[in-house]
């Protein structure tokens, strides 16, 4: 199968090339698109004008990303989105090739400015060239589109926040109760890649992506701000909600290289260390501890408090005992055998460095963050 892509190098365009091609290469099998036979063409602004010519002679689908967003004047907005348009149909029909076309548009197609009319003159263009010609087209009216790559400060309020609140730069919100209805990026290439083999999804005349969110403007800076305290707090934001999911994803895609790593307060004592990694609000924290040789570490209980503690390097001893009891538990744990051993509530428990030369490092995660307040820890030795 033969893929002309116009605007590929748009924000759009990119993130479903580069998916196309992980088909074509079979890194991404999860498509009911055979990647051995797909081939893309990719057409953009710096293109040969005579490539499209030869694309649109060979191409079995047309995915029409093409378009003019902000431009210098608003003439322009007709040449880019309907001029194009029209010069794409015409060069299929020169070639008599009635294979599928999709075009993107958008919701602000029912609008009566530039920009919309300029995009409701090309889906007009789009169903009378289907009726002339029998192809099937695909139209879709996206609202605002957020994901990676997406130019910041430019069209895009969530690109423009991201990457200012990545950076440290201000922001201005005239509506925080601005409400907005968003698809992520990720979730229109797959219909896309869908669309190929008629699998899109149809409102009437319209195509559209399944997945919307609706967030407040006010909601997403909101998040925003929080993900950006992450390094300092350590906290994990909710990724059971999809769009906060989507949206941490896309904040940092806009960090820039020096935040790539940051450093994490390292509790050292003579025994070792102790650091917190993670912290979340319904799953706990996650920590790594480290052992000197011959050191034990514990010797405590909890009553809720539970932990699983996964030693990856070294040779240990994990040990437990419940209250009141006098059996000891021994589990013998070494990083060539990686497994969980689980911290009983009600059983006093430690961990014993085995070696005289290495450092045993263990992996934990415990059921709750750690609050001095209340910490349910009580001091007894196995």
């Amino acid at each position: 199968m033969n893929i002309l892509v116009t605007g590929a190098k748009g924000f759009i365009g990119r993130n479903l090339v580069s998916q196309l091609h992980n088909i074509q290469s079979g890194k991404a099998r999860n498509y009911p698109v055979s990647g051995t036979e797909l081939k893309v063409f990719e057409y953009d602004t710096d293109s040969d004008p005579a490539e499209l010519d030869v694309y649109c002679k060979n191409a079995d689908f047309v995915f029409n990303l093409a378009g003019v967003n902000r431009p210098k004047d608003q003439s322009e907005f007709m040449k880019g989105n309907f001029g194009f348009a029209s010069l794409l149909l015409d060069t299929l029909k020169k070639h008599g090739n009635t294979c599928p076309v999709m075009i993107s548009s958008s919701t602000q197609a029912a609008l009566d400015n530039p920009y919309g009319e300029s995009k409701r003159a090309g889906e007009n263009l789009l169903f009378e060239y289907a009726e002339e010609t029998g192809a099937r087209v695909l139209v879709y009216r996206f609202p605002n589109v957020f994901g990676k790559w997406c130019r910041p400060n430019y069209n895009s309020a969530v690109a423009t926040f991201c990457n200012n609140i990545a950076n440290d730069l201000p922001i201005q919100v005239n509506d925080p109760k601005v409400v907005m209805n968003l698809v992520y990026v990720d979730d229109v290439v797959d219909e896309l890649i869908a669309a190929l083999s008629g699998g899109e999804h149809r409102e009437g005349n319209y195509c559209a992506v399944p997945v919307v969110h609706t967030i407040t403007l006010g909601g997403i800076v909101d998040l925003l701000y929080s993900f950006r305290e992450m390094s300092g707090n350590l906290q994990v934001p909710d990724l059971g909600d999809p769009f906060t999911k989507k949206l941490y994803s896309t904040y940092l895609s806009y960090f820039p290289k020096d935040k790539f790593s940051y450093p994490l307060k390292m509790n050292v004592d003579s025994r070792g260390s102790f650091t917190e990694i993670i912290r979340t609000p319904d799953r706990g924290q996650f920590s790594v501890n480290i052992s000197k040789p011959g050191i034990t570490k514990g010797q405590h209980w909890h009553h809720t408090k539970n932990e699983k503690f996964v030693v990856v390097s070294g040779h240990g001893l994990i040990q437990l005992r419940k209250i009141g009891t006098d059996e000891v538990l021994n589990y013998e744990v070494n990083g060539d055998k990686i497994e969980v051993v689980e911290m009983i509530p009600g059983y006093t428990h430690n961990i014993i460095n085995l070696s005289d030369t290495e450092d045993l490092v263990t992996f934990m995660w415990c059921n709750e963050c750690f609050d001095p307040a209340r910490p349910d820890t009580f001091f007894e030795e196995v």
